[in-house]
């Protein structure tokens, strides 16, 4: 893995331990919904892993016709900065992809479950990027469903702001469960 993806590995590794561990602290209230129509934090937690599952085998598939991808340009980087500045800003809400349609709080697996799997499918990121192609790093290889495609780079940006984005609707929900008991 060079340089630049390991950093970004290593950010995304600490990012998505404290929002696991954002998730545990909740104890059982993890599975309840903070209000009609919200998500969990389990439900966050699962809807994060499907996401990195997809994006996982998404660039997989990619990588086996390599000769298909294409040169990222300057449309590629303004449309990943786009996205990435609307991650980070506080109150912007997304609609989850058909695909990434999260479980009921009820059909929702326990957290050691969510985060053992979790751990799986990033040893396979990690593996991807250790043996990712030097000559690759500059194409397109994962297409976002709203942003287009991104280059490997921009594709864990988007997973690091992704989880960033997520951990503070997690906050909020910790915070809503907190007036709720107290």
């Amino acid at each position: 893995m060079n340089h630049r993806l390991h950093l970004r590995f290593e950010q995304l590794e600490r990012a998505t331990n404290h929002l696991l561990q954002s998730a545990e602290a909740l104890g059982n209230r993890a599975h309840q919904s903070p209000g009609a129509g919200q998500w969990s934090a389990a439900q966050v937690v699962h809807h994060l892993l499907i996401s990195e599952t997809g994006i996982n085998h998404y660039i997989d598939k990619k990588l086996r016709s390599t000769e298909e991808l294409q040169k990222a340009g300057l449309p590629h980087k303004l449309k990943s900065m786009l996205l990435r500045v609307l991650l980070r800003l506080p109150g912007i809400k997304f609609k989850a992809p058909p695909k990434l349609k999260a479980l009921t709080p009820e059909q929702m697996p326990p957290l050691p479950e969510l985060r053992h799997e979790w751990e799986s499918v990033r040893r396979s990121l990690e593996q991807i990027l250790n043996e990712y192609p030097g000559n690759l790093l500059n194409r397109a290889i994962f297409k976002h469903p709203r942003s287009g495609m991104l280059t490997i780079y921009q594709t864990l940006d988007f997973m690091l702001d992704h989880i960033l984005h997520h951990q503070r609707q997690l906050n909020r929900i910790a915070k809503t469960l907190r007036g709720v008991t107290e």
